[in-house]
């Protein structure tokens, strides 16, 4: 019998590279691509695939208990890899009652639903934020005995899904894995994230806010290195562990917009430094070893992986004005 995966969030910017990777990679798994479509979701990056027999989209919210539990009693997936949640830590702190329904109860009603259908593996995609921060020595890196010491109402959220995840491991035996990622970039982001909205402001010589000194330090991961780490831990990830998803890239988010900038020919008169967010964690580094130990090695360079995705955001101006 052909795999059946469901993947909540796959019209959104990490899930929708992963439901890319899975239907190239597996054609005879059938991928369910679960999303309610909220400002961050969109289908186009699917429009390939649509009319393939093994793909199918569903616009479903995933707090909506009853409409979950027909699909799963219906559809018996031997895989849930769960991405869907609300993500933006600016928007976490003006509204962070979305942020708990979505991420803590949408992950509640998923496992259960899991659990009750006999899921053969569910993978709960989460942040290193839930660790809290690091300071600013190099030598310190975030591994997955690290206490969750989250800082922000988004980060909160996740570190909560992350404790029911494990929750209905150890109560109720439901086969999980748990990731953790850095700062992710690459085609198809929205642009209220760091990258695409630099790339996008200085395209348009429009200033670029930067939030305080710009020293904060961050890890960061290209997608298509992500979603591998995924997908090895979906098929070879020992049930009940943890695996943190770093990609060796640190940089201080002032590196990083000057380099956009640089690359892009324009002047850093561009850059406006910004009051502070509240809460700001000062740094986010991963140690990656255990999952190293499982077989992942990352292909993207941030040099390479950065040059690349400036060319795609301007080659597919199209779509991030749209999102604008």
């Amino acid at each position: 019998m052909k795999k059946k995966v469901l993947v909540t969030g796959g019209a959104g910017f990490i899930g929708g590279h992963f439901v890319q990777r899975m239907m190239n990679r597996y054609p005879d798994y059938h991928i369910y691509n679960l999303d309610l479509l909220t400002y961050a979701g969109e289908l186009s990056k699917h429009k390939n695939m649509e009319k393939r027999e093994n793909y199918h989209f569903i616009k479903m919210d995933i707090t909506d208990r009853k409409a979950i539990m027909v699909l799963f009693a219906k559809e018996k997936f031997d895989f849930v890899v769960h991405f869907a949640a609300e993500s933006h830590v600016d928007r976490s702190i003006i509204n962070p009652e979305i942020f708990v329904r979505t991420n803590v109860l949408g992950t509640q009603i998923l496992l259960h639903a899991a659990h009750q259908n006999k899921v053969a593996k569910f993978v709960h995609v989460s942040t290193d934020e839930v660790y809290g921060e690091l300071d600013f020595d190099p030598t310190i890196f975030f591994t997955e005995e690290s206490k969750l010491l989250p800082n922000s109402p988004y980060s909160a959220s996740k570190a909560s899904s992350d404790l029911l995840v494990r929750a209905y491991y150890e109560t109720y035996g439901l086969p999980i894995n748990i990731t953790r990622c850095s700062n992710n970039y690459g085609p198809f982001q929205f642009p209220e994230k760091l990258i695409p909205l630099t790339i996008s402001r200085v395209v348009q010589e429009q200033k670029v806010p930067v939030y305080g000194d710009g020293k904060n330090i961050r890890d960061w991961l290209h997608v298509f290195d992500h979603c591998s780490a995924i997908d090895l831990v979906m098929h070879e990830g020992v049930n009940g562990e943890i695996y943190n998803v770093g990609g060796h890239n640190e940089r201080t988010t002032l590196e990083v917009v000057k380099t956009i900038i640089h690359k892009l020919g324009k002047s850093e008169s561009l850059l406006e430094f910004v009051k502070d967010r509240k809460g700001h964690d000062k740094r986010y580094a991963i140690n990656p070893t255990k999952l190293e130990k499982l077989g992942w090695i990352p292909n993207f360079s941030f040099e390479i992986g950065l040059t690349q995705t400036i060319q795609w955001y301007l080659d597919n101006k199209w779509w991030w004005n749209k999102q604008l």
